[in-house]
């Protein structure tokens, strides 16, 4: 079941704020988690199967990491044997194939490729699973004596198949004590809203437009035909993303849970540092806190610490998917943000403002195509038409026509990837006018959110493009 489905917006969600506000506080957690299943399950049961068995065997080993606390080889061994079986799941599912076609090129082996259907939100909910394993382990926060609460904060619906990651450590007395106010209700209700509109007005016109560049053979392509995609793509990445978190933190917030924010405004960084600060803010901060760190981090000698930060990329570029695009992806920043660190950083502060962007944003830019590319080869060849290398022509009819058709797409993409509404609140600040910062908050903000509201249901009922990028993660 996807958030921007009718199914979810006037049937799935208003049942489950009734059925959580109606019943005694005791029952809610019940509620939450029922409906968390029905919804992981909705599309495919089985992967039930394979999300609760996750679930029971982390409840174990917690238990056993607890119990042991005061031993610390015994607790060790439950922590390893637990971290083990969460990466033997996932290795499975997603990456056994890659690895026996891997090694079928390099032995000339003839390795069966088996048809393995990849459990939906795997990699999110895996380490969910670590999160919880690894903290108990820290003593940073309670075992759960209860294996439903477990359960439901694994299977908790918002964050379950696209994220956030949302470390235990930050919920675990949430599950157990948390108001549900009517600020919290009303703010969640708008979050949500934005979070919409930014999947079905922007994120879904700027994925036509790269879906249909991107299928296309890269010979036929223009340079700018070939920019065109890319900055598609890149529009799209983040607003897919960036709205699905924001409609999951505002369901959380509907049910009294804060969530963490996962974006921040990434491009207006001014370095590639600060774009990976602001972007996926969960991701990289659970690698930062369960990898990075427990390498030595950058308190090690500068060997060791290049050493760290390609391991952290290399799996960061893994964890998206079984391909050598996104190893590559993943250790072509580990490069750029190397270089920044130990050369580049202060060249790069000297640079005007604008320079800094433009530099940020060409990078991430040639990132994307890499992530977005089915195979290396046709990155390769998109990455050398985008500069004009080879036999290639600079402007297309094909080129002019996404330019001149989506030009109001892509300029609202471009306007709204920025802090507008925070520009403007600051400006209504400045003025020191409080009727009009009243009028605006409790009259036009409203009025805006229920326009919006309309506006993507019109969009949602008529569009048959609405994938999520990130449920193939």
């Amino acid at each position: 079941m996807l958030f921007s489905s009718l199914t979810f917006v006037f049937i799935f969600l208003p049942l489950v704020i009734f059925l959580y506000y109606l019943l005694d506080k005791r029952l809610k957690n019940y509620v939450l988690l029922l409906f968390s299943l029905f919804f992981y399950g909705y599309s495919c049961p089985k992967f039930l199967i394979y999300l609760v068995t996750s679930v029971l065997f982390n409840y174990i080993l917690a238990l056993m990491i607890n119990k042991f606390k005061k031993d610390k080889f015994k607790a060790r061994f439950f922590l390893i044997l637990d971290i083990c079986l969460n990466l033997s799941i996932i290795g499975y599912f997603k990456y056994s194939n890659f690895i026996l076609e891997n090694m079928n090129l390099l032995f000339k082996a003839k390795f069966q490729i088996t048809n393995i259907i990849m459990p939906i939100g795997i990699s999110f909910y895996t380490f969910h699973s670590l999160s919880y394993i690894i903290d108990i382990y820290r003593g940073h926060a309670k075992v759960l004596k209860n294996p439903l609460t477990l359960l439901l904060y694994i299977s908790f619906f918002p964050q379950l198949v696209a994220g956030p990651i949302v470390r235990y450590e930050t919920v675990a007395t949430q599950l157990y004590d948390r108001k549900e106010t009517i600020d919290k209700f009303v703010t969640g209700i708008q979050r949500f809203i934005i979070g919409l509109a930014k999947k079905m007005l922007l994120a879904n016109s700027m994925g036509l437009i790269a879906d249909q560049i991107f299928s296309m053979k890269v010979d036929t392509l223009s340079v700018l035909s070939c920019w065109i995609g890319a900055v598609a793509y890149t529009l799209q990445i983040y607003f897919d993303f960036s709205g699905y978190s924001d409609m999951a933190i505002g369901l959380a917030g509907i049910f009294g849970f804060s969530f963490l924010e996962n974006f921040n405004y990434p491009y207006i960084s001014a370095s590639v540092t600060e774009f990976w600060r602001r972007w996926h803010i969960s991701l990289g901060s659970w690698f930062r806190d369960y990898v990075y760190i427990p390498l030595g981090g950058n308190r090690v000698s500068t060997l060791k610490c290049f050493r760290n930060i390609f391991i952290v990329w290399f799996l960061t570029g893994l964890w998206h998917g079984a391909s050598w695009t996104f190893i590559i992806w993943g250790l072509y920043y580990g490069v750029l943000l190397t270089l920044e660190k130990y050369i580049l950083k202060r060249n790069i502060e000297k640079l005007w403002s604008g320079i800094q962007h433009i530099y940020t944003m060409f990078f991430a830019t040639i990132g994307w195509v890499i992530f977005r590319s089915p195979d290396i080869y046709y990155a390769a060849k998109y990455i050398k038409n985008m500069f004009a290398i080879g036999s290639t022509t600079l402007v297309s009819n094909q080129a002019i026509f996404y330019i001149t058709e989506y030009k109001f797409e892509f300029l609202m993409a471009i306007i709204f990837s920025m802090p507008v509404g925070i520009i403007v609140k600051r400006f209504i600040i400045a003025l020191k006018c409080r009727p009009l910062e009243y009028l605006l908050i409790n009259f036009a903000k409203p009025l805006i959110d229920i326009a919006l509201f309309v506006i993507t249901i019109i969009y949602l009922t008529n569009s048959t493009f609405n994938p999520f990028i990130y449920f193939r993660f």
